[in-house]
């Protein structure tokens, strides 16, 4: 059996709860491959000139950078000194739909996200970004605590 797992990351101890979760079921499942997602909330509604939009580009650029490197790479490391398979995604959105629309792109067989009270990913999701996503989702979605 064959499957693929997409975790939300927040850069939070929470986050590490939900990749613990993935690696034990990507064990439990054997032929796995892990999509580490990091979502940095980014609204496109907004009104700029065109100097604002050109430094709106370059931070964005820069979010991207330490995002991958503060927590999408070590989570990738960690998962792969473990031996399995995993690849990392930084975008910005919304952050339920963005890991909706990653675990539709990845075809992903569920979506694996923490519950915390540390704040951070899980603090904004479990307010209407957690309902949306659980309500919302192509795939099932596991909160881990």
């Amino acid at each position: 059996m064959s499957a693929k797992l997409v975790v939300g990351l927040d850069g939070e101890p929470s986050g590490g709860r939900a990749l613990a979760y993935a690696q034990r079921m990507a064990k439990l499942i054997g032929t796995c491959e892990i999509v580490v997602v990091f979502v940095v909330e980014w609204s496109p509604y907004s009104f700029q000139t065109a100097e604002e939009n050109a430094e709106r580009h370059k931070r964005r650029e820069a979010e991207i950078s330490i995002a991958m490197e503060r927590v999408v790479d070590p989570a990738l490391a960690e998962l792969k000194e473990a031996g399995l398979s995993a690849k990392g995604v930084v975008r910005h959105g919304d952050v339920a739909e963005t890991i909706n629309r990653v675990s539709i792109e990845e075809n992903a067989d569920q979506i694996i996200v923490a519950r915390s009270s540390e704040g951070g990913f899980v603090k904004r999701m479990f307010g209407s970004s957690t309902g949306s996503l659980v309500m919302s989702a192509s795939v099932p979605v596991t909160v881990v605590g």
